[in-house]
C-alpha cells in the first residue's frame, strides 16, 4: 500500500508541476517553495527543533495557541512551521514566533527523508486533517515524538474503510498520541484499536478568544455603520452566499447595513459584489471618496485579516461556503456573542452542529428561509439576546483546549 500511496503522490506532484509550466500562479508557488524548503529548515545550530505542519491558513490559526504557548515555555527552541498551500504560506511567511516559515515539499518518499534529515526536529506536531504518510514514517524512523492535534475523525473516512488497514496502522504507529476533537472520534479510533488518544478539544476556540480579547475598534467600520443601524457582517462569502444576502437586503425596509468580506478578493469578483450591490463602497476606497457625506448600504473588505475583529460590530454574523465545499470559520462570531446563519454544506463541522443545537445559530437552503431567519434575529431583541447567550456560553464551555494538550505533552 505504500507504494501505491507513494506513485499516488507523485503522480499528484508532477500534476502541480505540469499546472506550473501552464501558469497557473499558486501551482508556481508550490513548486519554486518545494525547492527552497529543504535549505530553508537544514539545521545551523545545536537547538533543539520542534516543527508545526499545517495545510492552509485556517489549520494554522488552529496551531497557533499551541505554538505561541510552546514558545513560552521553550524560547531556546528552533521554530519551524510548514505549510502545504500558498493560502497559508504567502500569508503568514513572514510570522514572527517561527524561525522558518517554508512550504512541505511533495510527500515521496526521498523528499520526505531529505526533509526530515535536513531539518533534524526534537518533536514533530500536525493539525487536524495532515496526514502525510512518508513524513510520518521518516519520523517514526527517527523516533522523533509526533503528535497532532484538533483532529476529528468520521466512520466515512478512508481509515475506517474495509481496505483501510494499512492507514489504521500509520496512525497507531506514527503517532505518539492523538488529541481529538471529541468523543466520537475517540470511540472510533479505540475501536480499531488505536489507544494513544484522549478528548482535547479545538483550539481554534482559544484562537478567536485571543482575538477577541485583543481586537482593536475600527474607525472605518465604526463611521460606516452609524448610529440606529442593524448591521449584518457576512464573512467568506461566495457568490451563491451573496446572492441570497442581497434579496433580503433589497427587500427589507429595516434601517440595515451589511459589511461583506468575501472569500476571494480578486477584481473580478469584487466587480460581481459591486453589481450585485449597487449601493457598496470598498473598504480601501471608503475615505479616499469622502463617505461622511454619502449614506452606503454595503461596506466590502477587499483586504486578508481583518474580519474576525469586524464581528464585534455584527447584529447577526453570516458565514459564507454552506452552498460549496463547506462553511468557513463560525467561532471567530460566536467567540462575540453574534448569532450565525450559513447554508447547509456544514455538517462535517462539529462547531457547526453544536451552535445549531444550543440555539445559537441557523442554518437555511432557500432565499425566504435565510430572509425568516434574519427578520427574526433583526426585529425581535429576546431572540437575538437568547442566541448570542447561548453562544457566549458555548464558547466558554470549549475553551482550554491548548492547556491540556500541552500539559499532557510536557508530563
Amino acid at each position: 500500500m505504500r507504494i501505491l500511496y507513494s506513485i499516488g503522490i507523485w503522480f499528484f506532484g508532477l500534476g502541480v508541476r505540469i499546472a506550473a509550466l501552464l501558469g497557473h500562479p499558486n501551482a508556481r508557488l508550490m513548486v519554486d517553495g518545494w525547492k527552497s524548503a529543504f535549505d530553508k529548515v537544514r539545521r545551523k545550530d545545536k537547538r533543539p527543533t520542534v516543527w508545526f505542519h499545517a495545510a492552509s491558513l485556517g489549520e494554522f490559526e488552529q496551531a497557533r495557541p499551541v505554538l505561541e504557548r510552546y514558545r513560552e515555555l521553550h524560547p531556546e527552541h528552533r521554530v519551524i512551521v510548514s505549510f502545504f498551500s500558498p493560502s497559508g504560506y504567502e500569508i503568514r511567511k513572514n510570522y514572527a514566533l517561527a524561525d522558518t516559515v517554508c512550504y512541505l515539499p511533495i510527500d515521496t518518499p526521498g523528499n520526505a527523508r531529505r526533509f526530515i534529515d535536513a531539518m533534524q526536529p526534537s518533536v514533530a506536531f500536525f493539525v487536524k486533517y495532515e496526514f502525510w504518510f512518508n513524513y510520518l514514517n521518516e519520523l517514526h524512523r527517527h523516533s522523533t515524538p509526533t503528535y497532532i492535534f484538533s483532529a476529528i475523525f468520521r466512520p466515512g473516512q478512508y481509515f475506517f474503510r474495509p481496505w483501510g488497514c494499512w492507514f489504521r496502522k500509520q496512525l497507531r504507529c506514527c503517532f505518539n498520541h492523538l488529541f481529538v476533537q471529541n468523543e466520537e472520534s475517540a470511540q472510533l479510533l479505540r475501536k480499531h484499536k488505536i489507544t494513544q488518544v484522549s478528548i482535547a478539544g479545538d483550539t481554534r476556540f482559544d484562537r478567536v478568544h485571543q482575538i477577541a480579547q485583543t481586537a482593536a475598534t475600527n474607525d472605518i467600520a465604526e463611521q460606516f455603520v452609524g448610529t440606529g443601524n442593524r448591521v449584518i457582517i457576512a464573512g467568506s462569502s461566495w457568490e451563491p452566499d451573496e446572492q441570497n444576502i442581497a434579496s433580503y437586503l433589497h427587500n427589507t425596509t429595516l434601517p440595515l447595513k451589511l459589511i461583506l468580506a468575501p472569500h476571494v478578493i480578486s477584481e473580478e469578483h469584487l466587480g460581481q459584489i459591486e453589481k450585485i450591490f449597487p449601493d457598496s463602497i470598498r473598504y480601501s476606497k471608503f475615505q479616499s471618496q469622502n463617505s461622511k457625506n454619502k449614506t452606503y448600504k454595503v461596506l466590502i473588505i477587499d483586504n486578508i485579516g481583518m474580519l474576525s475583529q469586524l464581528y464585534r460590530y455584527a447584529d447577526v454574523a453570516y458565514i459564507g461556503g454552506g452552498f460549496g465545499r463547506g462553511i468557513h470559520n463560525i467561532l471567530e462570531a460566536v467567540t462575540f456573542g453574534k448569532p450565525v446563519v450559513f447554508g447547509p454544506n456544514h455538517t462535517k463541522f462539529q462547531e457547526a452542529i453544536d451552535i445549531i443545537a444550543c440555539g445559537g445559530g441557523w442554518t437555511y437552503t432557500a432565499p425566504n428561509e435565510l430572509c425568516s431567519i434574519f427578520d427574526t434575529l433583526l426585529t425581535n431583541p429576546q431572540a437575538k439576546q437568547a442566541a448570542s447567550e447561548q453562544c457566549r456560553m458555548y464558547m466558554e464551555k470549549n475553551l482550554g483546549s491548548t492547556e491540556k494538550i500541552l500539559k499532557a505533552i510536557e508530563k
